[in-house]
């Protein structure tokens, strides 16, 4: 990707009247550059309605990505929400790519008190199915598991980046706000997000800092980790300073704003990053 875009999840809220079309439309408008589609409950694009979506997009400038389902875990202990799960990774991915989405990512599973290598070896393996099936249907898109903001989830930023060395097509989604709330308040400030950056520049290479695809919003958090979204201005996170090491590390992708007010942070984002 030639720059880092700054986009919002989902439709913005200003968006009337409030659908996929518009919502692309008005992202333009707000002079940002980029929407992630919101396939959480369901998939609300429609197999009619993609390549509209797909053309829009294009002439418009606004790069997508795709948030797969709530409802996914790849190491359940019973293979029927196993396999559930898969397909939904597989049907967002379908989807996506035909909307022109560059990327899809989704919360990979629990570790349901198991040993962290044994959901680790399940979750390679099912990703490997999933990438399997989108390789035979000429399907290339990233698929992204993502840094998650509880310990009892899988998805710190170590178990990432391992796959996305081991597995064809998996890069790392960093919600750096997650992973701030993982770990209680900390991975909040400038170095700590530079040495995230080289952490992953180190493992993935450079590719991996030119096709990010990035998370960020205010957030509530315990010594349990993530509690709920907040706008940037009603929490600590320090996103100029993350700001700053994206610039720094010459970032280029999506970053995406899942505060509440998902468009005005975005903006804000967008407007830290410009003024450097």
């Amino acid at each position: 990707m030639h720059k880092l875009c700054f986009g919002t999840a989902g439709i913005p809220l200003s968006t009337e009247p409030y659908n996929t079309i518009n919502g692309i439309a008005r992202v333009r408008e707000l002079a940002l550059d980029s929407m992630e589609l919101e396939f959480v409950r369901n998939i609300n694009v429609s197999a009619e309605l993609a390549p509209q979506v797909k053309k829009l997009a294009e002439e418009k400038g606004v790069v997508l990505s795709c948030h797969a389902s709530y409802f996914i875990n790849l190491c359940s202990k019973e293979k029927e929400k196993r396999d559930a799960s898969a397909k939904r990774i597989i049907d967002a991915a379908e989807r996506a790519y035909e909307c022109g989405a560059f990327s899809v990512c989704f919360h990979a599973g629990f570790y349901q008190n198991r040993p962290k290598e044994e959901v680790y070896k399940i979750i390679r393996s099912e990703l490997e199915k999933i990438v399997e099936s989108l390789k035979q249907q000429s399907i290339k898109l990233w698929i992204r598991p993502e840094t998650t903001g509880k310990p009892t989830q899988f998805g710190t930023l170590e178990e990432i980046i391992s796959l996305s060395q081991e597995l064809e097509l998996i890069m790392p989604c960093i919600d750096f706000s997650h992973m701030h709330a993982r770990e209680a308040g900390k991975l909040n400030s400038y170095n700590e997000f530079c040495n995230i950056l080289e952490k992953v520049e180190k493992a993935l290479g450079k590719k991996a800092l030119h096709e990010m695809h990035i998370h960020v919003s205010g957030i509530a958090y315990s010594e349990k980790g993530e509690r709920h979204h907040l706008n940037l201005k009603d929490s600590d996170f320090k996103y100029k300073e993350l700001m700053k090491a994206l610039r720094e590390f010459g970032c280029r992708g999506v970053v995406i704003s899942e505060s509440p007010n998902i468009e005005e942070d975005a903006l804000l984002m967008k407007k830290a990053y410009e003024s450097l």
